[in-house]
């Protein structure tokens, strides 16, 4: 089923998009009915382990169209008698397929094999065990025969084995032919052991042999589920922009005209042509009066200042309005045909919070918490104090609150909204983000949630398995390579079956002290590693400025865009080259060309002699560029962004199957530099010139 496995081109993908191909699908075979196990919890041959799995076995893992996925499983069995071991995929319309599982030799038992699911909706999938009889057989005959130990009954069990096999229903003239020929060979006397020997290694036959094998003890696993979404809720290049901002303007009285989604529009070919495809906006909704904060979040705001778009609510309306200076409902709609006819897909802020003057404080108060003096509490993280936040409360009237905010989602999914980015996820009950997803999700598969989960890790990953296809991470604090290679190894690999992290570089109310002190080579790294260890990554506008003055005491930027208008003059940037926007443009070219960097999973760390250059690559088997050739990365990263650094790499090869101490040529994707590499390389990397290699393997010599 070759729809199964090998995925159309991606819609952010360049023409002639690369591809992933699988080598394990294997021609279909029906399940006998005598392939049952018996009724105790142990198979024929054990099976344990199953992967992809979710933490929880009460819900779902989870994948997107066209992600690798790895299907494995831990299988043995008594004694020296090899097996085999198959995964059948049923896919949502009903498509079956059957691939070949390789045993990793780590000694183990471990058995694995990469597929891409196509097909959106709910797979199943069951792990096959069997008695390999030929694989058996053919380890046996090629010791024995070469020994000359028992040779006339190797033969004859090989005659025997081919016939049977021959027997068969499912096979082709072709097959049936070589296997009747080999087993007459075996039996004829006039063939010598060293001519049987060959027969024996017969490619062609081991080939027909792997692909059908002849079976016995056949143990089927349970039928197990996967969740395949559509390819953006694991994939996508992410820009975030104030619509108020884009536009505003300052008036002779010194007051600023708002940004509209009229001059918002204007802005959107620029965001497009650096490559992004998903543009997300924070909260649109009428913003509170009472307690408006100020500039740098004071507690006075002045007559011209707007507030934090995160205090939702007012007279004039609340999370169903839009706020009256970005314009109406219908200018929202405009503002998302304009988003899309850019190539572009709107992510819409959903923050279930309100402002001391949101119509709901009034209409429904039971959904706040009252304290003893009879006041409505606050959103606080002590010591801070929110006073423009009300934050609702999910347990005096349950069932309205649920109403209430699907009706809310359902009624900006008719305005054409996709995707929600979700604000604190982890400050509201989990049961209702497992409640609402799943009933939003049942009737519009395609909506994506992304969760603005920066927490421990049990409620980041519970976020996850509950439902949200995405969500930020730790990745905005991971700055030295010892936390980078520990950070990039979690995601790509043991919680990859449920989480798909998107690595943000910076958010309005994030700038790490690494941004603030690191300039410009700073925000070029952290860049380039999110662009490519992360499929997801994002930047909040100002990135490619390189905003990074702080207010003082905080994490965040000073005349932070949260609390007041923002003006910046792009063109003046591009004409004067202070911008990075056109570095951002290639990475995002390199991310579209070349599918390993769109992918999860396939992450491996490898060494350096500097604690300050961190290298990995990304490869998945299967994964082809345009032009038909594997796609393998490597990034050599300069992590220290006040110096120039040089030296030694040490790459492991056989992660791509290129054996230790083979030569091959690499081209720098940035700088179009070429290099003869080994295992073992020298690097310089100038902080200040080109901080990052990100090196496409291109032959082996």
């Amino acid at each position: 089923m070759a729809s199964t496995t090998r995925p159309a081109s991606p819609p952010d993908s360049a023409p002639h998009a690369p591809t992933l191909r699988s080598t394990s699908e294997i021609p279909v075979r029906a399940a006998s009915p005598w392939q049952t196990a018996p009724d105790t919890r142990t198979g024929r041959i054990p099976l344990s382990q199953p992967h992809p799995r979710a933490t929880d076995p009460g819900f779902r893992p989870s994948a997107f169209s066209g992600e690798a996925v790895p299907f494995s499983v831990t299988a043995f069995r008594e004694g020296h008698d090899l097996i085999g071991v198959h995964v059948r995929l049923t896919s949502p319309s009903g498509a079956v397929s059957l691939h070949r599982l390789t045993a990793v030799n780590d000694g183990y038992d471990h058995w694995r094999t990469l597929v891409a699911p196509l097909e959106e909706g709910v797979w199943t999938f069951r792990f096959e065990a069997f008695a390999d009889d030929y694989a058996t057989w053919e380890h046996a005959a090629e010791l024995k025969i070469a020994a000359g130990v028992d040779a006339p009954l190797m033969r004859e069990e090989g005659a025997l084995l081919f016939e049977c096999a021959a027997a068969e229903g499912d096979r082709d003239a072709a097959e049936v032919r070589a296997l009747t020929v080999a087993a007459a060979g075996l039996r004829d006397g006039a063939t010598t052991d060293e001519a049987a020997l060959v027969i024996v290694r017969d490619p062609e036959l081991a080939r027909y042999l792997a692909d059908r094998p002849v079976r016995s003890l056949v143990t089927l696993g349970p039928d197990l589920e996967l969740l395949v979404e559509r390819e953006r809720a694991g994939v996508g290049a992410w820009y975030e922009f104030f619509p108020r901002s884009e536009g505003a303007r300052r008036l002779k009285d010194g007051t600023v005209k708002s940004g509209t989604f009229r001059t918002a529009m204007k802005r959107l070919p620029a965001v497009a042509a650096m490559g992004f495809n998903v543009l997300y906006v924070p909260p649109i909704h009428p913003i509170g009066e009472v307690n408006r904060k100020g500039p740098n979040n004071t507690l006075v705001a002045g007559p011209g200042d707007p507030g934090s778009p995160w205090a939702i609510g007012s007279s004039a309306g609340g999370h169903d309005a839009v706020h009256p200076d970005l314009g109406t409902l219908a200018d929202f709609r405009a503002f998302v045909r304009a988003v899309r006819a850019e190539g572009l897909e709107l992510a819409l802020d959903l923050a279930l919070q309100a402002a001391p003057d949101h119509p709901w404080v009034t209409e429904h108060p039971e959904w706040f918490t009252t304290l003893a003096d009879g006041s409505i509490a606050y959103a606080e993280n002590p010591p801070k104090k929110y006073q423009d936040i009300y934050p609702i409360n999910f347990d005096n009237d349950p069932d309205g609150i649920r109403a209430e905010v699907l009706r809310i989602v359902r009624h900006w999914i008719a305005q054409g909204v996709k995707i929600f980015r979700v604000d604190n996820p982890h400050t509201k009950p989990l049961q209702f983000w497992e409640w609402l997803i799943a009933t939003v999700n049942a009737e519009h598969p395609d909506v994506v949630f992304l969760a603005e989960a920066f927490t421990r890790p049990s409620p980041l990953l519970a976020l996850a398995q509950a439902g949200f296809q995405q969500s930020y991470s730790y990745f905005t604090w991971r700055n030295t390579k010892a936390e980078l290679e520990e950070f990039f190894t979690w995601i790509s690999g043991e919680t990859a079956d449920i989480m798909r992290p998107n690595l943000f570089v910076n958010t309005p109310d994030i700038l790490t002290e690494y941004l603030q002190y690191g300039g410009r080579p700073a925000y070029k790294i952290r860049a380039a590693l999110a662009a490519t260890a992360g499929a997801s990554y994002g930047v909040y506008a100002g990135y490619e400025l390189i905003e990074n003055v702080a207010r003082p005491g905080s994490e965040e930027n000073i005349d932070n865009e949260k609390y007041e208008y923002k003006f910046r003059d792009w063109a003046k940037a591009d004409a004067d080259g202070t911008t990075i926007a056109p570095y951002l443009t290639r990475l995002n070219e390199i991310r579209r060309a070349h599918p390993a960097l769109r992918q999860l999973r396939g992450l491996d760390v490898h060494w350096s002699d500097d604690d300050a250059i961190l290298v990995y690559t990304k490869h998945i088997d299967g994964a082809l560029t345009a032009d038909g050739r594997p796609d393998t990365i490597i990034v050599v990263a300069n992590l220290d962004p006040h110096s120039a650094r040089q030296t030694t790499v040490h790459v492991d090869t056989t992660v791509w199957g290129l054996a230790r101490g083979t030569e091959y040529e690499v081209e720098d994707l940035i700088t179009g530099a070429h290099w003869t590499w080994n295992q073992d390389a020298f690097v310089r990397l100038d902080a200040f010139v080109e901080p990052v290699h990100i090196l496409h393997v291109k032959e082996n010599r």
